[in-house]
């Protein structure tokens, strides 16, 4: 958002007053500046400048001054009494006789700072649009900077684009402080596993480099104006003072885990469980119902005591609400609080310590798959995708009351046994972390909330085997890929909170698949995209919604809404091909090729050729062995899938070759240099040339 001569007029203003009066430095230098975010207004103490920052004239303006600054002392009262004629002077100057907020237009206006989100604003600005990013909390980067740090993908080789510069930045990060022999930089694995507080100013980095990228944060959605062409115009937001913004765009792009923008612009969304006859899918329920999959936090803990923090008791803590794990102990099904992962899968513990660990000994803490005790809450959830904030922060309060009271139940009550609660005060949460939220993460773990009623629809059969081949279902219009397949830690609870269990709960294999540009695009909206509420039915977006999937996806989503700009289309009339051969040539596969990596000279010819399904049909395999994945690494890594290479050098046989030929003719690409190649490479190098070239 441009910066208004208003508010650079107040920066001046204070400089002045710091300079030349100790009480006003005092006074200033103990609140929060004017300004913390680029773009950010009107975030300051006592209303002093959000008043300013409103619909005040400057004599009102010189009247709240002199009203709330400390009074000082005789001998200053003369200057203090020439900067408050300065102020007004100030603000007359610029224009603003009547201060008022200005309305920031943008090529690009992106509510939702979330990983796709930020990789929507990247790879807009970075085709050279103005882009205002805005998030309704104050701390950008979604998950991946509120405890989400042990992220959900299988081998490397499906990490790409902006999610893999990403980790490479964290990874440089490291290096660069540590030494790239340091343990902070083994166990970053590959920069993938950041600390929260890295990950944020890593994002925060890559923001700051695009100048005609803005970020804007603590401003929440109110409303959104729609015509009736279903063009959005302008979203109106209110900031951390209930001051109210406008913001108006060429193309919106709803980063949000929640579906908001896409909501209040009226596009219709499901919420909830299809039937199994919807799409025919197997992993779906019997019946359909309004149930999403259960959140928790992804809490940040240490074991190591200078930098560990036990929590406090929760506001609205119950003992009472814990006493049923005392049952569960004596019994024996439970057996700990916390588990690390290290020592293999459990049932019987409740807190899930996550392997491999972050660096400086921090630990991802999440939800106990299938475990007796569980963090997430899906009994409660249902409210959460289509809440108001009054009702989202009823639900934000009782996982902190559940997640936070369990822990310090289990640390601090003199009924726990002796030998559990020592298991439990082994950690802490981080000093270093959340300072601002008393170590706690900003935001719960939203597993899936609302899901647009898109162009097309994501489904379980995207994720399945087609015929005996070893890929999954070739997808012509692709702009994404991911390599996790479906799974939900549950969306329902039968009995106790404590003592009963979690139904839906599902963990399915799954090859490496391939995402249409059809399931971030609305239906009717021309000027609207979705890539984090996308079009799916339950069970496939229990496969797409994972961080680096959804980054890929808001990535695509910034180079759609520039070329839709650049061309002035509708999204919906956007061709994949067009977001793929800018994707490709940023190094962001669509297609899962594992010899092939982003910076290898044939990066963009091999995606390329996938992406017009050659490199599907190319080895087989039984069905019971689909989806099976390389030799296991660590924790939920492995080594690459088998079978998804391109093997360049291999000779073309006969089969293949009349396969790629039939292919080739049914785009337009004959001569030759394809007759004539002897390998699989020179094949797709020379059909490459030719479409592109015309050589």
């Amino acid at each position: 958002m441009p910066s208004s001569p208003l508010i650079f007029s107040m920066d001046c203003v204070i400089a002045g007053m710091r300079s030349q009066n100790s009480d006003v430095s005092r006074y200033f230098g103990s609140r929060e500046e004017l300004r913390s975010e680029p773009g950010e207004v009107g975030k300051c103490h006592d209303g002093i400048f959000q008043q300013a920052a409103t619909r005040l004239t400057p004599s009102q303006i010189y009247l709240t001054l002199r009203r709330q600054l400390p009074q000082p002392k005789t001998s200053t009262m003369l200057r203090l009494f020439r900067l408050n004629l300065l102020v007004a002077f100030l603000l007359t100057l610029s224009g603003v006789a009547a201060a008022e907020q200005k309305t920031p237009q943008s090529d690009v206006v992106i509510y939702g700072a979330t990983p796709s989100g930020i990789a929507a604003a990247i790879s807009a600005g970075r085709a050279g649009k103005s882009v205002l990013l805005i998030e309704p909390t104050a701390r950008p980067g979604g998950l991946v900077t509120n405890g989400l740090t042990h992220p959900d993908f299988h081998c490397f080789e499906a990490l790409t684009g902006a999610y893999k510069e990403f980790t490479g930045r964290v990874l440089a990060y490291y290096t660069e402080k540590y030494g790239a022999d340091s343990p902070q930089v083994k166990t970053s694995l590959q920069g993938t596993h950041g600390e929260p507080k890295v990950n944020l100013l890593v994002y925060r980095q890559m923001l700051d480099e695009i100048p005609g990228v803005k970020l804007l944060t603590e401003y929440r959605l109110d409303q959104v104006d729609v015509g009736d062409d279903h063009q959005i115009r302008s979203i109106t937001l209110h900031g951390p003072q209930d001051q109210p913004l406008t913001a108006v765009g060429k193309i919106f792009i709803d980063g949000s885990y929640e579906g908001d923008l896409m909501a209040a612009a009226g596009v219709p969304f499901a919420v909830g469980r299809e039937a199994k006859s919807e799409y025919g899918e197997s992993l779906a329920p019997a019946e359909a119902d309004d149930c999403v999959q259960g959140y928790n936090f992804r809490l940040t803990f240490t074991d190591q005591p200078q930098n560990r923090v036990y929590p406090e008791k929760p506001e609205g803590y119950n003992r009472e609400d814990f006493l049923p794990l005392l049952k569960l102990l004596e019994s024996g099904k439970l057996t700990g609080a916390m588990h690390r992962m290290t020592n293999g899968h459990t049932t019987k513990a409740i807190y899930k310590v996550q392997d491999p660990n972050l660096p400086n000994g921090k630990f991802d803490i999440n939800d106990m798959s299938r475990g007796v005790v569980r963090l997430s809450l899906p009994q409660i959830n249902n409210a959460w995708p289509t809440g108001d904030p009054q009702t989202r922060d009823e639900i934000f309060a009782a996982h902190v009351r559940h997640n936070v009271g369990m822990l310090y139940f289990l640390q601090n009550d003199s009924e726990v046994p002796a030998e559990i609660q020592e298991n439990a005060r082994e950690f802490g949460l981080c000093r270093d972390e959340f300072v601002e939220n008393d170590h706690l993460p900003v935001q719960l773990y939203v597993r899936e909330a609302r899901r647009m009623k898109g162009s097309q629809v994501f489904t379980q059969d995207y994720v399945s085997q087609a015929g005996d081949d070893v890929r999954a279902r070739f997808a012509p219009d692709a702009i994404a890929m991911g390599d996790y397949g479906p799974n939900c830690h549950g969306a329902d609870h039968e009995g106790p909170t404590i003592g009963g269990k979690h139904t839906g709960e599902f963990y399915q294999l799954a090859a490496p698949y391939q995402i249409p540009y059809g399931v971030i695009t609305p239906q009717q909206h021309p000027n609207l995209l979705v890539p984090c509420a996308i079009s799916s039915s339950h069970v496939g977006f229990c496969a797409l919604r994972l961080e680096p999937i959804w980054a890929s996806l808001g990535e695509a989503a910034g180079v759609a809404a520039a070329i839709a700009i650049d061309e002035e289309k509708g999204v919906q009339a956007v061709e994949p091909a067009a977001i793929r051969n800018q994707l490709h040539a940023a190094g962001a596969a669509t297609i899962y090729v594992t010899d092939i990596p982003r910076e290898h000279p044939d990066f963009v010819a091999v995606q390329w050729w996938g992406a017009l399904g050659g490199l599907h049909g190319l080895q087989s395999i039984p069905a019971d062995q689909y989806g099976k994945r390389g030799k296991h690494l660590r924790g939920q890594y492995y080594h690459a899938f088998p079978r998804h290479s391109a093997e360049l050098d291999q000779p073309l046989d006969d089969s293949v070759k009349a396969a790629w030929l039939a292919i080739a003719a049914k785009n337009q690409i004959s001569g030759e240099a394809l007759s004539a190649a002897a390998t699989r490479g020179d094949f797709i190098r020379s059909a490459y040339r030719i479409a592109h070239d015309g050589q």
